[in-house]
């Protein structure tokens, strides 16, 4: 789906313009101490002509016929680009965790890594993340490396999305 920066973008975020809509396709996950799955996803990156994106990721179980049938992981947050590349994200889960992520924007490249989490007393066992994200042929590919329940950080999430909607 082609895609054009919206005329009423907010001049701050031409740098992140490539993300704004809808994506929707598939992704794994292994971490040890869990099965190994495959999954369906939803990304919304929208904006209303402040100097932040709002971002929504949905994650799902999905049926043969590829049509969701479990909700699995949901997150949502802000994405705030500063005047010098660099990038500053916070998010939040309904299992208790915030955090809060700094990086950089290098063309079609996000990189960022977790500054602070914060958990509540019934959150998992989470410390630290660091993620990419980059358009890859006009898709968003993402991979998500943490640190949990007493392991160090290494890959854990990745995915592929086709934008769905600008």
């Amino acid at each position: 789906m082609p895609f054009e920066i919206p005329s009423d973008l907010n001049p701050d975020l031409v740098a992140l313009a490539w993300m704004i809509g809808s994506w929707q396709g598939s992704g794994k996950a292994s971490y040890p101490g869990s099965d190994d799955i495959d999954f369906g996803q939803q990304i919304d990156f929208s904006h209303n002509g402040g100097s932040y994106l709002h971002y929504l990721s949905q994650t799902y179980e999905v049926g043969e016929d590829g049509t969701p049938t479990k909700p699995l992981q949901m997150e949502t947050g802000f994405w705030r680009p500063q005047s010098d590349g660099s990038l500053e994200v916070v998010m939040s889960h309904p299992e208790g965790v915030v955090e809060v992520w700094y990086g950089h924007i290098t063309g079609a490249k996000i990189e960022i890594a977790t500054d602070a989490v914060a958990r509540t007393a019934s959150a998992p066992d989470y410390t630290a993340g660091h993620r990419l994200y980059g358009q890859v042929e006009g898709d968003l590919l993402w991979t998500f490396d943490k640190a949990a329940d007493g392991q160090s950080l290494q890959n854990y999430q990745w995915g592929r999305l086709q934008r769905i909607a600008a």
